[in-house]
């Protein structure tokens, strides 16, 4: 009897010692799972923290700019320009330059667009007939023209048809009927819908858009940029050296401007922002207003600021 008493108790410790040893398990396994879910936890807050730290990095970026733009006043303020700063242990680089640098889509004419299209890879006729539906998508057709352009995108397989009205966002030239996908991706660095020039302004434009100029030539060109940094803001300067193709650039005027906000924080990540804002004028309450805001843009992007 007694040995049946011993074994019995026997196995009722051995039952408490594994249930012991599970409920230690069981804790262990519930401390790991604790450890990580603080862990991600906090890992999230940072990001957070980053994300709107460089939110506000940004906006400093952007404000700063336009303080400096409108300071100079509408006849000194500068097309183009870049500064360094260092805010809350972060180091920013902005850069700014005239929208009218890049190609209205809405305003300019039909042979400039061409121009760029060409220069850009597509051939002479080509281009014409894909600035021709480029135009055409902007604009109001009464009668049986719009029929015509209707007509064309059915045919086509399309099952839009051109707005008839302004281009809102540049992206939209991936919907006009004719140019190819990898021509419109190339072009979009060119082009503008904000600067509501019909020229483009020679002192910022980037070569590309130089020599899509009307009656620009090689020879031009070169000769325009080596002397460009020279010419200052003398309208009959810029002229003389553009020569023929001085009609569609001189020191066009625009309001908009494209800022690149870029930011190294301590630990080494850098992100860029791109932004597009408008000017105020004076009797308006506002110093300027956001026409486009693109944050984490690649930072293989061209960038005129560097750190």
């Amino acid at each position: 009897m007694t040995r049946f008493f011993a074994s019995r108790a026997s196995s009722q410790g051995g039952f408490v010692i594994v249930a012991v040893l599970w409920l230690l398990a069981a804790l262990a396994a519930l401390v790991t799972v604790f450890s990580i879910y603080l862990s991600n936890s906090a890992r999230a807050l940072a990001v957070t923290d980053e994300a709107v730290q460089a939110e506000g990095l940004v906006s400093a970026g952007v404000e700063l700019t336009a303080y400096q733009l409108q300071l100079a006043g509408d006849e000194a303020r500068p097309t183009h320009g870049s500064f360094h700063t260092r805010l809350s242990g972060v180091d920013l680089a902005v850069s700014f330059v005239s929208e009218a640098a890049r190609i209205d889509l809405n305003a300019a004419p039909k042979e400039l667009i061409a121009g760029l299209l060409t220069v850009l890879g597509a051939s002479a006729e080509g281009a014409r007939e894909y600035a021709d539906r480029i135009v055409a998508w902007r604009t109001k057709v009464t009668g049986d023209g719009g029929g015509k352009e209707d007509a064309l995108y059915r045919a086509a397989g399309r099952t839009y048809s051109p707005r008839q009205a302004p281009f809102a966002h540049i992206n939209e030239l991936a919907l006009v009927l004719g140019p190819p996908p990898a021509l419109v991706a190339r072009a979009l660095p060119y082009v503008t819908v904000f600067s509501g020039a019909a020229g483009v302004d020679a002192l910022s434009a980037t070569p590309e858009v130089i020599a899509a100029l009307p009656g620009m030539t090689p020879l031009l060109l070169k000769q325009f940029l080596d002397g460009r940094g020279s010419l200052a803001n003398d309208k009959a300067a810029i002229a003389a050296a553009l020569g023929p193709a001085a009609a569609s650039a001189s020191a066009q005027k625009s309001r908009a401007y494209r800022i690149e906000v870029r930011l190294r924080f301590p630990n080494g990540r850098q992100m860029m922002s791109e932004i597009v804002i408008r000017l105020g004028k004076d009797k308006e309450e506002n110093p300027y207003r956001v026409l486009s805001w693109q944050n984490d843009v690649p930072m293989l992007r061209r960038a005129s600021t560097e750190f």
